[in-house]
């Protein structure tokens, strides 16, 4: 089962999508109200679903989850000071 919180972003990054789309189709994209309206709009979907990525990515569904450290090994080196001595 999914968690709580990502099925809380996808719906809420839904919800907006639905909203500019209901702009479009009653022609109020034409207005100033209708522009500021699917911006917010577009924002608030943009952060909810750049959410769920994250949290889809925290549960290994998107691929490996990458700490900021590389998995492999990487070889020995000797130091400048260890190489002139």
């Amino acid at each position: 089962m999914l968690p709580m919180m990502l099925v809380l972003s996808l719906v809420l990054g839904i919800l907006p999508l639905l909203g500019v789309v209901w702009t479009l189709i009653n022609g109020m994209i034409t207005t100033v109200d209708g522009l500021f309206m699917s911006l917010i709009l577009l924002t608030l979907s943009g952060v909810f679903l750049l959410n769920a990525y994250w949290e889809m990515r925290d549960l290994g569904m998107l691929g490996k989850k990458t700490s900021g450290k590389k998995t492999g090994a990487a070889p020995a080196t000797k130091s400048p000071a260890a190489k002139a001595g």
